[in-house]
Order: structure tokens, then C-alpha cells, then sequence
């Protein structure tokens, strides 16, 4: 290597003006509309209390389950719904999570560029739980999508013998603005609400329509 060369290379750990710096978030923290003008974020950046959150590449269960979940509740879901993955919600100021899928009325499209959706559209969020989301997708998220009056919510888990997914039901009670558990399912999932859902949980490694 020529003595310019490593001079250059030398030079660029010391360089004040680097490509890229993290965000220095501002003293009363980031809002919700920030997420949308912060240069150069991760994808699916997701803020809470104000706070930027980052997550890790997903998994093969993570991406299976949502798809297919995703495909489930788009076949079954009725004309005037629609189902869309990793979308952000505007829960409040200071919360802007993004569900791993949200349920909402076609009415609440608002375009090609529309990045982030009301709680009171959302009918069902959600959380398919991996290892550096544990606390958030079992406590944090659903809490706060109880406060906002999200009406269900439902956490799906990786069962520990068979690999499949686990889903938890949840609907909110209106009257304390939490979450009750309604059921676990295995293997297959089956409800009446919020419309008539069929879904083999078995089918996790199939190819859509198989």
C-alpha cells in the first residue's frame, strides 16, 4: 500500500463530517410524525415514549407466520377490510408502533405514499413475537393498543415442541380499556370475531393455495 493511500484511510477514522450519524433525538424526545423525516433510519424503525426502535432481521418462523396469516386473513377477511404487514400506527404523539399486521377498512386508505395508519381504524393488530421483542409484543404494544381502543389483538408465539405457531386471543374490554384473553389456539384457529376466521396453523411451511 502506498504511503498516500494509507495517509487517506488514516485520515477517514478522523473524518468530522462522516456519511452517515445516528439522530440525536431532541430533548423532549422524537413524535410520531419525525419517523417520516429522519434521514437514513432502518426499516421498520418503530418509535415508542419517544424513542426510536430497531429491530433485527426476521426470522424464517417470523416471516412464514406473517405470510401465513396474511394470506388467511386477506381470503377470509369480508369485501369492505383490508390487511396490509408492517405498516405503522399513529397511536399518539409520543407512540407510533408497527404492528406485524394490522385488519382495517378500505375507507382508510388514503393512498400510494400513506405511511401510517389511526388506532380508531385498526379492527385487529398483530405481534408475531421474536427473541429481541419478547417484552415489547407481550406487554408494551398491547398495552398501548388497549389504551388506544384497538378492539383485538392477537400474539403469536413459536411452540416450543412442534415449531408452529401459537396464537393468543385477545379482545378489549371497553370498560377497563385492557385486554382479555379469550383463547390459545393450536394447530388450527378458529373465531367468530371480528368476522368468521379459519386458519391451519400447520399450514406454516406451505406454499399459498397448496
Amino acid at each position: 500500500m502506498s504511503a498516500t493511500r494509507e495517509k487517506e484511510e488514516r485520515d477517514e477514522w478522523f473524518d468530522p463530517e462522516p456519511p452517515y450519524r445516528w439522530p440525536i433525538p431532541p430533548p423532549e424526545g422524537w413524535t410520531a410524525d419525525d419517523l417520516d423525516r429522519i434521514p437514513g433510519l432502518p426499516r421498520h424503525t418503530e418509535l415508542l415514549d419517544g424513542s426510536l426502535v430497531f429491530v433485527s432481521p426476521p426470522t424464517r418462523f417470523h416471516s412464514r407466520t406473517l405470510r401465513l396469516l396474511e394470506h388467511a386473513l386477506l381470503e377470509q377477511a369480508p369485501g369492505h377490510l383490508d390487511v396490509l404487514a408492517r405498516m405503522t400506527v399513529k397511536l399518539d404523539l409520543k407512540n407510533r408502533p408497527e404492528p406485524d399486521l394490522i385488519v382495517f377498512p378500505e375507507t382508510a386508505n388514503a393512498g400510494p405514499d400513506q405511511t401510517w395508519y389511526e388506532p380508531e381504524d385498526i379492527l385487529l393488530a398483530v405481534e408475531v413475537v421474536a427473541a429481541d421483542t419478547r417484552d415489547r409484543d407481550r406487554e408494551v404494544k398491547p398495552r398501548k393498543y388497549a389504551a388506544a381502543g384497538v378492539p383485538h389483538f392477537w400474539r403469536v408465539e413459536q411452540d416450543a415442541d412442534k415449531g408452529l405457531p401459537v396464537v393468543y386471543v385477545y379482545e378489549l374490554d371497553p370498560a377497563t380499556k385492557a385486554y382479555a384473553l379469550t383463547g390459545i389456539f393450536h394447530d388450527r384457529l378458529k373465531l367468530a370475531v371480528p368476522f368468521d376466521i379459519d386458519i391451519d396453523l400447520t399450514a406454516i411451511n406451505r406454499r399459498p393455495g397448496s
